[in-house]
């Protein structure tokens, strides 16, 4: 029996199609596979092809030369730019202003044949530092209200590049489904004094039945109203609402966590087009006791269609219990 499941934070509801259950080979999808290009702007010896680099870690070399082991790029097509002044409009019922921000490209590593899950856990724990230095220095521009970091990989989840990078967006509104997840967090504390996150990496811990991994400082779940099939929240248990004020040990097993969620899904789902994106807190305001930073992390195994577009529902057609259970049992990678 197919079964509505309601989004405790949200109020989303998802349909999880039991009646069509699916495993992981009953996908049509594409295997990403790196072909690689000589033309790659991402690759060393081609640093001339993207704008200045903003940050680099390096083994050797100077700025904009080969060396480096992680690279921080503006994109050189952005989405927003930093210069200029908001000149905000109204035009009746109509509002505008300029698209004041910033677009920036992490590339993770020199190698155009890596992916994350290839990368060594020092390098990806890197990867979550560059993040995290960027935060610390955007935020210093007080017209950056919400900084969006996240990772398009494979074509089919919008990557135009194959080289393994991630982007980061600053913006100088908070957008709508980041309001919308904070203001659900918000009516849970008010109503039991405790935030929403942390009972559910208490409940899901308990239950155990959609946990993928747990360690010292994280747990992984595939969430009780899951969008998308083997959907994976990956969780810290200590409470934190800014991903900047992550701590080193912490973000060493972040790295860790990271590498191996990535290899299984890698195992399970042949090589997926995946998305991942950091939700934390909006960068201009104080700690939240309500809200607690986590990555979501999406596979892209189904589509969007027309009823999805005009209910705002998802239909789900793998329950979380079956993803996690495929997942545990893939090993650690």
């Amino acid at each position: 029996m197919p079964e509505f499941r309601k989004d405790p934070i949200t109020g989303r509801w998802v349909i999880i199609a039991t009646d069509r259950a699916r495993r992981p080979s009953d996908f049509s999808r594409e295997k990403v596979v790196i072909r690689g290009s000589r033309y790659c702007p991402f690759c060393p010896g081609h640093e001339e092809k993207t704008p200045p680099e903003i940050l680099a870690y390096r083994q050797s070399g100077g700025a904009n030369q080969p060396g480096w082991t992680l690279r921080v790029v503006p994109n050189k097509f952005p989405a927003l730019r930093i210069e200029g002044d908001f000149d905000r409009q109204g035009e009746g019922v109509y509002d505008r202003m300029n698209g004041i921000g910033a677009h920036e490209v992490i590339i993770e590593t020199p190698d155009h044949h890596a992916t994350l899950a290839d990368l060594p856990e020092k390098r990806v724990e890197d990867v979550f530092w560059a993040f995290r230095d960027r935060i610390v220095d955007l935020k210093k521009d007080r017209r950056m209200q919400y900084l969006l970091i996240f990772k398009n990989h494979g074509e089919s989840a919008g990557a135009s590049l194959e080289h393994t990078h991630s982007q980061l967006i600053a913006l100088p509104v908070i957008p709508r489904r980041v309001q919308e997840e904070l203001e659900g967090a918000r009516r849970y504390f008010e109503f039991k004094d405790r935030c929403i996150f942390c009972d559910i990496v208490r409940q899901d811990a308990e239950t155990a039945t959609r946990v993928v991994l747990e360690t010292r400082s994280f747990l992984v779940t595939c969430p009780f109203a899951s969008r998308f099939p083997f959907e994976l929240w990956i969780l810290p248990r200590r409470h934190h609402s800014h991903f900047e004020d992550t701590d080193p040990p912490t973000m060493a097993n972040l790295a860790w966590v990271m590498r191996v969620v990535l290899r299984k899904l890698d195992r399970v789902l042949e090589k997926p087009a995946y998305n991942f994106i950091i939700h934390t807190s909006p960068v201009q305001e104080p700690p939240k006791e309500h809200y607690h930073w986590h990555i979501e992390l999406t596979p892209r195994l189904t589509r969007i269609a027309g009823f999805e577009w005009g209910t705002g529902f998802y239909i789900n057609p793998t329950p979380p219990e079956e993803a996690a259970r495929f997942l545990r049992e893939a090993g650690l990678g």
